[in-house]
């Protein structure tokens, strides 16, 4: 096959020709053309630091759907951090790119215009914060926050430094089947919607584990951040920590980052939350009190659980770990189902006869055609390098993302303390009548790792 590169000559001549003859621009724009349309010149590539060189930043099996990778697409890598210094220098192209242990240096440089943010869970919402306060755009990886009081901490910087740009790598929001699932849905193809239901996968157990000296190379009490002081267990580190409370939210925040937010865009809820949060099932792997573990020595999130969230609009949203992974929408003409795979159901099959105009799905794109590529990872980076060019709001923004992984958040507030329901106030984003439950709204942090805001 012979491939054409697209100059930018060429792509304004297409689009020039396109409008005079009265055609719509594509629902996905070919990504010689977008590269033509942003410029291909040096000057004219974001420069960015990659902050975090673990598995989704550059070490993932497929590097192209690594954040290192898709920035390098698009921009200049010319830095890379890790707290772990063999992973910053593993990801620095044979010394080419300059190599950091503390972020912070990194966000000294001047000529950085952006930062990917791709470390452990515990540390994101610092780090973004951090950046935002020194000037540079952030994409940052899900999910955004560790607790619900962190996603207020950071949608109120991104409101302060509101020159910066900041989006989430929810990447299924550049995925064009969730993208004609969320537009199906609001233009009404299934009727009313009465429930929807967020498969996100289990969780796993496992424990005890020994105690080990740190790798040399691994600065573990920088590691740990704000999360408490513990001694370093392999597990507790990379590929595995988001199995700990202390640094994540298990799979529920993990898949239920990427289901969720789909589904309360979906349902028109995005922008609010559930008012009630009832855990049908739930399995801890280890002995809880007061909503912390009884142990340290093993995996501390759910391995199995089946939570109910009601929202105002009378829509029931079921988070679950089993069934197929993915999203399954019900209501009263029908229901179809859509994953990263998939996008199946009898209502999918009338998109033949009518399919969603070309406008809704540029809309809710952020009135951008969706870029052409192998993967939804590589149109996410290209969605927000386009917004850095014009300075828009990127299709995975930091209030809607604050709002749906919020839901999460409550989600693991009540399976931890064990709570059969509890009643959320999405306008104070309060826990109604249930002190010991709204103190898990944030964390304790330990000094010298404070957010402060």
């Amino acid at each position: 096959m012979t491939h054409h590169r697209s100059t930018r000559r060429d792509c304004l001549k297409w689009f020039s020709r396109a409008a005079a003859a009265g055609v719509a621009a594509p629902w996905i724009l070919p990504a010689g053309a977008l590269r033509a349309a942003e410029g291909d010149s040096e000057n004219d590539r974001p420069v960015f630091g990659c902050i975090g060189c673990g598995a989704m930043a550059f070490r993932y099996p497929w590097p192209e759907i690594t954040d290192l990778v898709n920035a390098d697409k698009f921009g200049r890598v010319v830095a890379v951090c890790d707290v772990d210094r063999k992973r910053a220098e593993d990801a620095s192209d044979g010394g080419k790119r300059a190599v950091y242990q503390d972020y912070r240096k990194l966000l000294d440089r001047q000529d950085i215009d952006a930062v990917t943010i791709t470390t452990p869970d515990h540390w994101h919402a610092k780090i973004a914060i951090d950046a935002l306060r020194a000037g540079k755009d952030v994409y940052l990886a899900k999910p955004a926050t560790l607790t619900i009081d962190e996603g207020k901490q950071l949608w109120k910087v991104a409101r302060e430094e509101s020159k910066r740009i900041i989006g989430i790598c929810t990447q299924q929001r550049s995925d064009e089947r969730f993208l004609k699932a969320v537009a199906m849905c609001q233009l009404g193809r299934i009727g009313k919607i009465h429930r929807v239901t967020c498969a996100i996968g289990s969780g796993g157990a496992g424990g005890p584990f020994d105690k080990q000296d740190p790798p040399p190379t691994l600065d573990w009490d920088f590691w740990l951040g704000q999360a408490p002081k513990v001694d370093y267990r392999p597990q507790r580190c990379h590929g595995s920590f988001r199995r700990w409370y202390e640094y994540s939210g298990g799979t529920v925040t993990d898949w239920g980052a990427h289901h969720v937010d789909i589904a309360q865009w979906a349902i028109g809820m995005d922008r609010s939350g559930p008012t009630s949060v009832e855990v049908v099932a739930a399995e801890l792997p280890v002995p809880f009190e007061k909503g912390y573990p009884t142990v340290d020595d093993c995996f501390n999130t759910p391995t199995a659980f089946q939570v109910k969230c009601l929202f105002e609009n009378g829509v029931e949203m079921i988070i679950r770990h089993d069934t197929d992974n993915g999203i399954l929408f019900e209501g009263e003409k029908g229901r179809f189902f859509v994953n990263r795979g998939k996008l199946v159901g009898t209502p999918t099959e009338w998109l033949k006869e009518d399919p969603i105009p070309e406008e809704v799905i540029t809309k809710l794109n952020g009135g951008k055609p969706l870029f052409e590529a192998p993967n939804p990872w590589t149109s996410h980076m290209a969605n927000f390098v386009a917004c850095l060019k014009d300075r828009s709001t990127p299709v995975s923004d930091v209030y809607t993302n604050h709002r749906g992984l919020s839901t999460c958040h409550l989600a693991n507030i009540a399976i931890r303390l064990g709570r059969e329901k509890i009643i959320w106030d999405p306008k104070t984003e309060q826990i109604v009548g249930d002190d010991e439950a709204n103190a898990f709204l944030s964390r304790p942090q330990r000094e010298g790792y404070e957010i402060s805001v």
